[in-house]
């Protein structure tokens, strides 16, 4: 009798642990059900309102939701500076005291802004050109801090085989750029090396801010036999003010964004932009997934496809090679 009772007794506890083993189970099941259900929280900085960088942020989203982070499982915090300076500190503070998981800098100064504010939080540069330059990676292949990302080298010797190609006259090239972005120095730097090895004579001319560009515009246009612009966001969000000053003299002009072919440049070899910001999402993803930025390389993109705008071809009276056209990634007319 006792030992029936005593069975029991036992029974009675092994079907307590069993229930609470199950309870336990079935409770953490639910609480990682829970935190999958739970959206991701990136924050976003983006310079400047401008169509290439607003391509880049959309290649962004799309690249995030690729890799499973669509609008349902992620929260994207966008700050836009609108190219005040001041702006990109003070919104860099804000998106770094947030409890956003990872950080997005599209464009140099949008990143170095972000790295200034954080050194803990986890960064991932869109469309920064020259990142070790920038003082934003020690190393491209082995980052070593809490920065990765996508940078866009500029495609200058396609570029420059462009204008040979498109303007066999030219022989003295002006370079328009911005003493503001750490970025364009290093390609005027590169571009004047290669273009002089090329057997072309460059006269630099730097603004300070966009108030600079209509004068300055008009006093390189006349000393000049072409205007080449770099990856420039200040120059790209005036660049109508390029196209109204140089309206006169007529002087081709060689950008290096597709949006600035559209506005008015002769042509271009460029690097896609929505391509860069899927690039630049698909890293922040895996940045969410746990991989670390500082063993992450950064991913460069440096060929290009070349960009005409027969419009403005006609209007300067140039005629346009037809293998040219045929090689083209885009003709616009």
């Amino acid at each position: 009798m006792k030992n029936k009772r005593l069975m029991g007794i036992i029974g009675l506890i092994a079907a307590a642990v069993i229930g609470t083993a199950i309870y336990s189970a079935t409770a953490g099941k639910d609480n990682k059900a829970a935190t999958s259900n739970e959206k991701a929280k990136v924050g976003v900085l983006q310079l400047v309102s401008h169509p290439s960088l607003d391509l880049i942020y959309k290649g962004i989203q799309d690249g995030l939701a690729e890799e499973g982070y669509d609008k349902d499982k992620v929260d994207i915090d966008f700050l836009n500076a609108e190219g005040d300076q001041n702006k990109v500190a003070t919104m860099s503070k804000q998106l770094a005291e947030k409890d956003n998981q990872v950080l997005i800098g599209i464009a140099t100064p949008s990143a170095q802004g972000l790295a200034s504010a954080t050194k803990d939080k986890p960064i991932v540069m869109g469309a920064v050109t020259d990142p070790v330059g920038a003082n934003l990676v020690k190393d491209l292949k082995k980052p070593g801090g809490n920065i990765t990302g996508v940078s866009d080298h500029n495609p200058t010797e396609q570029q420059l085989k462009l204008i040979k190609e498109l303007t066999p006259n030219v022989k003295t090239i002006g370079v328009l750029y911005s003493t503001s972005e750490d970025n364009s120095k290093s390609q005027v730097e590169e571009f004047t090396k290669l273009a002089e090895k090329a057997g072309y004579k460059v006269v630099p001319y730097s603004v300070p801010s966009t108030n600079e560009i209509a004068s300055t515009v008009s006093v390189m246009s006349g000393k000049v036999d072409a205007i080449w612009v770099p990856i420039d966001n200040t120059i790209a969000s005036a660049f109508s003010t390029v196209v109204e000053a140089n309206k006169d003299a007529k002087k081709p002009i060689f950008p290096s964004a597709t949006a600035m072919v559209e506005a008015g440049g002769l042509g271009s070899v460029v690097v896609d932009q929505h391509d860069l910001g899927v690039a630049t999402g698909k890293m922040a993803a895996k940045i969410l997934k746990g991989q670390k930025p500082a063993d992450t390389p950064v991913e460069i993109f440096s060929q290009g496809k070349s960009v005409i705008n027969k419009k403005v071809a006609d209007e300067l009276g140039i005629t346009i090679p037809e293998s040219v056209l045929k090689d083209a990634g885009q003709v616009i007319k």
